[in-house]
């Protein structure tokens, strides 16, 4: 009997998803003569039948340098998915499916625990720009989205140093500020904010004071979105919870920012670069571990080794348990941030 897998992307885009699709496919076909079955957007898919049949052709190969996802993608609270059991079963069931390989983050990799633990043989595919998923060295998309905020302070350089100005940075990171350190860092900030390490607005001011006072005609500051501030140092506004448990942002920077305005009476502007991240062709890193992370994927289900996700631990890809990927966020440690507050001012 011929294998039959499912693929589902769900969360957030990403890039590098569809060079996974890829792997999964080209290596189902040419090692298991397996047949891929894609379930469009995210866990809807799944509960409602939506498929595409994926085979090893020239669309297939074409999307390797593609952003976002061919599947699309989707969200799904996990209280939604489990009322919808029987209709899961029911998908499976109907396309004959032996296995699913759901690629996505924290609350994607929760949801494949729960099939697992009701009898649906599951490998996990870890995915997110933020790289906070425990227990892999990194996750695609990272590198993409560390290069286009690279690129974009690179170009604020000029601009903040034309115009003697304060420039502040917002980028993406919810609860790890993985992506405004190593953008920060290559980027040449004068300073980074990371939800890691509440902020002291009193510390900011000095530090860009101090760049004048040296000198210099502008200052960088890189701010996570989900940085916050030293209780007791500066209000920020609220917005409450969204409907998936997610904080909902009010823009720390711009707030952070007029902050600054007031205290030093610079001209201080903020540039958030939001979904940008997430858009547009992988780098060649994301493109090759997202291949890996595919590749491996299926041979892991080829080999009957459910209740796994794949991770990449050096240069190797191995397999973790679900248990050891889901809840445990991965956060920039102290020391790390450590080496970046040397080159703060």
């Amino acid at each position: 009997m011929t294998l039959r897998i499912g693929v589902v992307t769900a969360g957030g885009d990403c890039p590098g998803l569809n060079a996974v699709i890829r792997g999964i496919v080209r290596t189902a076909n040419s090692c298991y003569d397996a047949t891929v079955v894609g379930f469009h957007d995210g866990w809807n898919g799944l509960v409602n039948n939506l498929r595409l049949q994926l085979y090893d052709n020239e669309r297939i190969d074409k999307i390797l340098n593609q952003g976002g996802t061919i599947l699309g993608t989707g969200r799904m609270n996990t209280g939604d998915l489990e009322a919808q059991l029987d209709s899961v079963k029911e998908t499976l069931a109907d396309n004959e499916i032996d296995a699913v390989i759901p690629i996505g983050g924290d609350g994607t990799l929760r949801g494949a625990r729960w099939l697992m633990e009701n009898g649906i043989n599951v490998v996990g595919v870890p995915k997110t720009i933020d790289n906070d998923v425990a227990n892999t060295d990194y996750t695609f998309g990272f590198d993409t989205a560390v290069s286009i905020a690279t690129d974009a302070i690179d170009r604020l350089h000029t601009t903040a140093e034309s115009h003697q100005r304060i420039m502040l940075v917002e980028v993406m990171g919810r609860n790890a500020g993985w992506i405004a350190l190593h953008a920060g860092m290559a980027g040449g900030a004068h300073m980074v904010v990371i939800p890691e390490v509440p902020f002291d607005v009193n510390y900011i001011e000095k530090v860009m004071e101090r760049r004048f006072q040296m000198g210099e005609s502008y200052g960088i500051c890189v701010v996570a979105e989900g940085a916050m501030p030293k209780e007791g140092t500066m209000d920020v506004r609220s917005g409450g919870i969204d409907e998936f448990g997610h904080k909902i942002y009010t823009g720390v920077a711009q707030q952070l920012g007029d902050e600054l305005k007031n205290r030093t009476g610079r001209d201080v502007r903020t540039t958030v670069l939001g979904h940008i991240q997430r858009g547009g062709t992988p780098t060649a890193f994301d493109r090759v571990l997202g291949t890996r992370f595919g590749v491996n994927a299926v041979h892991a289900v080829a080999n009957g080794d459910f209740g796994k996700v794949v991770a990449l631990h050096g240069d190797k890809i191995e397999l973790i348990t679900l248990d050891e990927a889901v809840g445990h966020t991965k956060l920039v440690p102290p020391e790390r941030y450590a080496e970046m507050e040397a080159l703060f001012g």
